[in-house]
Parts: C-alpha cells; structure tokens; sequence
C-alpha cells in the first residue's frame, strides 16, 4: 500500500530553513551596520580630535611666530646698540688724542725761541705754523717734536724772514705725523 503524506512537512521545511537564512541575513547584516556605525563614530571622534590638535598647535605656532619676531626686533636693536657701543667707545678712545698733541706741542716749545701761530690737523697729518728767533731754533723744535710719541715725521716745508713789530724774525710751516701713542 502506498501512503501519501498530504502534510507539507518540506514546505515548512523549506520555510523554517528561509526564515532561518532571513534571520540569519537581518543579524549579520545589523552586525555590519553596527561594525560600520561604530567604525563611522570612531573615525568622527578621531577627526574630530585631530581638528583639536591642529588648532591648538595653530595657536601655539602663532605664539612662537610672535616670539620669534619679537626676537628678531631685540636681534637688530642689540645690533644696532652693539654699532652705538663701538662709535661710543671709538670716540671714548679718541677723546684725549688732540689733548695730548697740543700737550706734546706747547711742552716741546720754548716760549723764548719759538711761538705757534696756528695747527691744523687733516686726517693723519699736522700742519704746525709759527715764528722762531732763527733757524737754529726751528731745527731745535724739529728735534723735540720728533721725540713726542704722538708725532711721528716732522718735515719743514717752509721757512722765510718775516717783520713783526719791526723785528726780523723766521716764519716756518712744518708737516708732521701724527701717531697713537
């Protein structure tokens, strides 16, 4: 005898095995979305901390910029002040120069032979004017300027008779050296 089973026992089979593959497929495809949220949140949170970052090393950066210029200004007024410094010094150094050429002039002099009438100095070089008794006396002068440690060379240029107050007397122009002693 044959049986026939009418109960549809693979149908609902079949339909237990879809539901299942369904459902299966609902909770690996809510895993992904999950998987993929949470990837999405933490990329955005990185982002987002990243962004952080940069702002804050954007304001640090701008201090450091402001730093280094106010560095670069003290950097040309310290060179600025070293250059008045050096002319400061130089004119400190040379302050005294002139004062111990006339020195070294009046003191080598002798009020009773010789009389300056005027000194020029142009860059290295002093021009001596005056008026001596002989030309004995101009040598003498010569020889006592050449002595100083201020006046290096000294050259007569010149030397003629003169009248001053009906007195004959020798005028002369010398050229000397001077030199830092």
């Amino acid at each position: 005898m044959i049986r026939i089973n009418l109960l549809p026992y693979r149908e609902e089979k079949k339909k237990a095995g879809a539901k299942r593959q369904v459902l299966i497929g609902l909770v690996a495809f809510g895993g992904l979305f999950l998987l993929a949220a949470s990837i999405h949140i933490y990329m955005v949170m990185g982002v987002a901390k990243l962004e952080a970052e940069v702002k804050l090393a954007r304001v640090q950066l701008d201090a450091l910029i402001k730093v280094t210029g106010d560095l670069e200004k003290f950097k040309a007024d310290k060179e600025l002040l070293e250059k008045k410094i050096g002319i400061i010094k130089d004119l400190e150094k040379n302050r005294t120069y002139p004062v111990h050429i006339m020195d070294e002039l009046a003191s080598r002099i002798s009020p009773q032979s010789e009389w300056l009438t005027s000194v020029t100095k142009k860059d290295n070089n002093l021009r001596v004017k005056g008026v001596a008794v002989n030309n004995p006396a101009i040598a003498q002068f010569m020889k006592r300027l050449e002595d100083s440690p201020y006046i290096g060379t000294v050259d007569l240029i010149s030397s003629k008779q003169t009248v001053i107050s009906g007195v004959k007397l020798m005028g002369f122009v010398l050229l000397c050296t001077a030199e830092k002693g």
